[in-house]
């Protein structure tokens, strides 16, 4: 059995790799850029640009299954360039599997898909897109979620996986913006709320692709649906922050600011950055200001039962492996340093 992993050097597509060779798959690994990482396992690497039809094409020949991963990510940015990427990239991807026969399809969504600034509380697949995004990141995504399940039909069976907030040992986006702010000084709590926040720990997400594709079969009861993916245990906001930080010996967050002050900053900050065309992300947006104050927690039970997920790594097993990486990584570096 063969599988498609686009993205396979990212932290996510790393992880559903590993996991697939465990399981005994063949793994083509299909990026944009080169990962080292790679060239230590057993995978087939295949460098190329999701926006191009001919190369996604090349890259599903001769496999029976892909796990879509591959993704522009961020909240900030031109909306023309999360489309190509997320929307046309997606659109490669359901045509290349058509152009080659392949009859499984796995998309890694996100449930910022559904977030319309507000709590969301035990919400299960039910929920719709909301009308408008405050970020061009999950307005992609939507549109190609959308696709990927519109797509589902006789001949090509279709998932879409919504993990939130990935987490874990080799994490290369949240740990490290929670770290690096903490070691900056500006990283502050917005509001007093203690809102509850899901989060997927790596190895959980990773393994519910697996389970995913197991299921998935043209016809099946998995074709043509959505899931939520957590570890099933949410917390609060801060409470998470608080661990990481411990996770690396740092202090916890002390420091508050009022949520109107925050969002009138995010504004400004927005309104700058636009006039200035500033690309880089602004400290402070719009879209994370309404992520940091609300909750957004899911009902994965569509995932329990259709795709027997049950997430294996509990949140405290989860941040005593996140501490030990954190340590292992600091004396790495420490030793490059002196070497």
């Amino acid at each position: 059995m063969k599988a498609l992993v686009t993205g396979g050097g990212g932290f996510l597509g790393t992880a559903i790799v590993r996991q697939l060779l465990n399981a005994g798959y063949s793994v083509r690994s299909f990026s944009r850029n080169t990962h080292p990482l790679l060239e230590h396992l057993d995978v087939e690497v295949r460098q190329g640009d999701i926006t191009s039809p001919s190369a996604v094409v090349e890259a599903c020949r001769d496999c029976d299954v892909v796990f879509h991963v591959a993704a522009k990510v961020g909240i900030w940015g031109r909306y023309r360039d999360y489309h190509n990427v997320n929307v046309c990239g997606t659109d490669n991807v359901i045509q290349a599997c058509r152009a080659t026969g392949i009859s499984r399809l796995i998309y890694t969504s996100t449930p910022s898909v559904v977030f319309d600034s507000a709590d969301i509380e035990g919400a299960d697949e039910t929920i719709p897109y909301p009308p408008k995004f405050k970020s061009p990141y999950p307005r992609s995504k939507a549109i190609a979620e959308a696709d990927i399940l519109a797509a589902n039909d006789g001949r090509l069976a279709t998932a879409a996986l919504r993990p939130h907030l990935i987490w874990g040992p080799g994490d290369t986006h949240l740990t490290p913006a929670i770290l690096n702010r903490r070691r900056r000084g500006t990283l502050v709590r917005i509001g007093s709320r203690s809102n509850l926040v899901d989060f997927s720990y790596i190895d959980n997400a990773a393994e519910a692709h697996l389970l995913a594709a197991r299921k998935l079969s043209p016809g099946s009861a998995v074709a043509g649906k959505a899931f939520f993916i957590s570890d099933g245990n949410p917390i609060p906001l801060w409470d998470f922050v608080n661990r990481v930080l411990q996770c690396a010996g740092l202090q916890p967050v002390c420091r508050s600011v009022n949520q109107r002050l925050a969002y009138g900053g995010a504004v400004l900050c927005e309104l700058l950055y636009t006039i200035l065309s500033i690309q880089r992300e602004p400290p402070l947006t719009r879209f994370l200001v309404d992520e940091m104050v609300t909750a957004h927690w899911f009902d994965i039970s569509l995932a329990n039962r259709l795709l027997a997920y049950r997430p294996r790594i509990t949140t405290e097993e989860g941040f005593d492996r996140l501490a030990r990486w954190i340590r292992e990584s600091s004396t790495d570096e420490k030793a490059g340093t002196r070497g």
